[in-house]
C-alpha cells in the first residue's frame, strides 16, 4: 500500500513524490527467525535460581552466550543486506553470523551441563546447535565485491563517505519519528532514496567522488542538523511554519541531489562515448594498416 498524504487546514502544499514510497525496497531478513532467537533461551531464568550456586552461574552464562549470538546474528544480517544492496563493498570486518553460530553452540552445550551434567549430551547439542544455526543463516559475506582492478585508496574514501553518509541518514530517520507526523516521515523517506541513489552512482564509479563528496558530507549534516532541529520544535508545540519550511527545505534538497545524480550520471555517459569513438579510430587505423601490408 502506497504511502498516503494527510491534508487539512494544518498541512501546507507540499511537491508529490514523484516515485513510489517502496522503490527499490526489500523486506529485511533481520527480523522474524532473529526475534525467536532472543525469544528461545528466556526459559532458562527459572532453572537458573534454586538449584544451587554453580547451576545458576553456568545457566546464566549460558542465556548471555545465546543472547549475545542472537544479537550478532542479527547485526550480521542487517551487514549483508547493505552488501548485498551495493555492487562496490567491502566484507564485514567481523563475521558476526559466524560467530553467532559458534557462541550459538557453545551456549546450548553449557546450558545442556548445567540442566543434566554429563558430557556426552553437552557436545552434541553444542554441534548439533551451531551446524543448525549456519545452515539458517548462512556465512557471512567473506570476500570483498565488485573491487575488481578499481583503484584500492579510492573505493576506501568511498566507502568511509558512504557509511558516514548512512549514520546521517539514520539519524534523519530517527528524529523524525518523533515528530508522530506521517507525511513528513514519508517525504523524508523520498529525499532518503534520492540520496542514495547518488551514494549508489558514486560507489559503482568512484571518480564520482570529488563531485558529489559536497553532497554527501556537507549538505547531508545539513539536512541531518535541520531534521534533529525541526523534531525538536515540532515535538514541543507542532509548529506550523517550522514545518512547512522544513518540508520546503527537502523538497529543494531532494531537487538538488536528483540533479547531482542526472549529471554524474550523463557525464559518465560522456566518458563512455569518447572511449567508444577512441577504440574505433584504433580499430580503423589497425585495419587500414593491415590492408596496406596485404
Amino acid at each position: 500500500m502506497m504511502a498516503q498524504r494527510y491534508g487539512g487546514k494544518h498541512s501546507p502544499e507540499t511537491k508529490p513524490s514523484t516515485s513510489g514510497s517502496y522503490r527499490g525496497a526489500t523486506r529485511t531478513r533481520a527480523g522474524g527467525r532473529v526475534n525467536f532467537l532472543f525469544l528461545a533461551p528466556l526459559p532458562l531464568i527459572w532453572n537458573a535460581f534454586g538449584n544451587g550456586p554453580v547451576v545458576m552461574a553456568l545457566t546464566l552464562g549460558a542465556l548471555a552466550l545465546l543472547l549475545l549470538a542472537a544479537w550478532l546474528t542479527r547485526d550480521g544480517l542487517v551487514a549483508q543486506e547493505a552488501y548485498d544492496a551495493r555492487k562496490i563493498a567491502r566484507r564485514p570486518a567481523i563475521p558476526r553470523k559466524i560467530l553467532g553460530s559458534l557462541l550459538t553452540g557453545i551456549g546450548l552445550a553449557i546450558a545442556s551441563f548445567a540442566i543434566k551434567g554429563g558430557m556426552v549430551e553437552p557436545v552434541l547439542y553444542g554441534i548439533i546447535g551451531t551446524v543448525l544455526h549456519f545452515a539458517a543463516f548462512g556465512p557471512d559475506p567473506m570476500k570483498n565485491k565488485g573491487m575488481e582492478g578499481i583503484d584500492e585508496f579510492q573505493t576506501d574514501r568511498v566507502a568511509r563517505l558512504v557509511e558516514q553518509a548512512e549514520g546521517h541518514l539514520k539519524a534523519m530517520s530517527e528524529a523524525i519519528r518523533r515528530t508522530g507526523d506521517r507525511e513528513v516521515e514519508a517525504r523524508v523517506d523520498s529525499f532518503q532514496r534520492e540520496v542514495r541513489d547518488l551514494l549508489r552512482t558514486v560507489e559503482e564509479d568512484p571518480r564520482d567522488l570529488t563531485a558529489a563528496r559536497k553532497y554527501m558530507s556537507v549538505y547531508l549534516q545539513g539536512a541531518r542538523d535541520a531534521s534533529v532541529k525541526f523534531a525538536d520544535i515540532f515535538a514541543r508545540n507542532h509548529d506550523v511554519q517550522a514545518r512547512a519550511d522544513y518540508l520546503t527545505l527537502l523538497s529543494d534538497l531532494e531537487e538538488g541531489f536528483s540533479a547531482k545524480t542526472k549529471t554524474l550520471l550523463l557525464d559518465d555517459h560522456s566518458d563512455l562515448t569518447v572511449e567508444i569513438e577512441v577504440l574505433r579510430d584504433r580499430l580503423q587505423r589497425e585495419g587500414i594498416r593491415l590492408a596496406n601490408n596485404q
